[in-house]
């Protein structure tokens, strides 16, 4: 198994635990600043917001945690190459469901989300 597989995972750990508790501290500390995050827009066109300020909007959601639902966490692939790596994962946040591809640069010994590609079903 390849040994950068065990901290990949704890990332994906982290960003579950992050969004049940819809923690943007926690959130924060997974991804480099310069990154963003890519989404099918209302208007159907695509949509990139810097980190910044999708961590905004994740500070005013209410936390799956506070509302008593239950967490249904999945880490669907993980592809390694070197110092990058693709995760793949899919997690709920009620009433939607989030299907989220997280492309990871390790960086000084260190792995950052440095791109969150997502889509998302009620």
């Amino acid at each position: 198994m390849n040994s950068d597989v065990p901290a990949l995972r704890l990332i994906a750990q982290t960003y579950f635990d992050a969004a049940y508790e819809m923690d943007a501290e926690k959130f924060a500390s997974l991804f480099d600043p310069s990154s963003s995050v890519t989404k099918i827009g209302e208007d159907g066109n695509v949509s990139v917001t810097p980190i910044a300020t999708w961590l905004i909007a994740v500070r005013n959601m209410k936390a799956p945690k506070q509302q008593g639902f239950e967490r249904d966490d999945q880490i669907l692939s993980i592809d390694v190459g070197k110092e990058l790596a693709v995760l793949k994962v899919k997690f709920q946040v009620p009433p939607r469901v989030f299907t989220d591809v997280l492309s990871c640069l390790k960086v000084d010994e260190t792995w950052k989300i440095v791109q969150k590609v997502m889509t998302s079903k009620a």
